[in-house]
């Protein structure tokens, strides 16, 4: 799941900035464990993408066409390795900025015999403007980003419009953005942000939320969330032009 984070470094700087301003994740790589480091030196000459490969051809990556999912920020990597696991017609390419956690997806794709993911261990900004092209996932997920829970850095929200409409770019007409967050502030942030977001639809007619799909899996942090009451909340919108 995206970087939850705290808003500052361990120093209490600001965050790092990017050629696109304020990043809204802290790079905190922290150390490797020896399982997660033989897993990213096996796999990933086999798994791993590059922004210096510049902008792919799924295709050709995957060996074949089919439904296309880009998950960004996705943690520790469980999650995308169940719904990889559970899908195999379809194809996955997960985006996490944090070594620890392409090395622990990596160690689950190579124990469960995954070939449909692929992975970047860059800044999605970067996956996005350089790395896929135009009318190419059939689903973009972002499931759990960071809160920026102070109203001072809600700026550093990575749902915003300027984002949301580089993501559009990127989805087939059809195709789903998938947001989750625990927080119902930043809920409801997404949910104002979707429902002005030209060329986006939210797949519930009446509007609001939806229930969460059988293909999201509940995480361990969720269930965690859930036994001491927390709500989560997703929102699903599909491109429409």
């Amino acid at each position: 799941m995206a970087d939850q984070n705290d808003s500052q470094d361990s120093k209490g700087e600001n965050p790092i900035t990017t050629r696109r301003g304020v990043r809204s994740f802290v790079l905190r790589q922290g150390r490797m464990t020896e399982g997660q480091k033989k897993a990213f030196e096996r796999n990933w000459p086999k798994y791993g993408l590059a922004r210096e490969d510049g902008v792919i051809d799924p295709r050709e990556v995957f060996g074949r066409d089919s439904m296309l999912n880009l998950e960004i920020g996705f943690g520790m990597g469980r999650s995308l390795a169940d719904m990889a696991e559970a899908a195999p017609e379809q194809d996955f390419i997960g985006v996490e900025v944090h070594l620890p956690g392409v090395g622990a997806l990596l160690k689950e794709v190579d124990d469960r015999g995954l070939e449909n993911v692929r992975v970047y261990n860059i800044d999605a900004n970067d996956v996005i403007d350089l790395c896929l092209p135009d009318a190419s996932l059939d689903r973009v997920m972002v499931f759990f980003p960071d809160p920026w829970h102070k109203k001072k850095h809600h700026k550093r929200r990575l749902v915003q419009q300027e984002f949301v409409q580089r993501i559009r770019h990127k989805l087939r007409v059809g195709g789903v953005l998938h947001l989750a967050t625990d927080w119902e502030n930043y809920a409801e942030h997404m949910l104002e942000v979707m429902d002005a977001s030209q060329g986006f639809a939210n797949v519930q007619e009446q509007g609001g939320f939806s229930p969460r799909p059988d293909d999201r899996p509940i995480t361990k942090f969720e269930q965690r969330g859930e036994k001491l009451g927390h709500g989560v909340w997703d929102l699903l919108y599909h491109r429409t032009n």
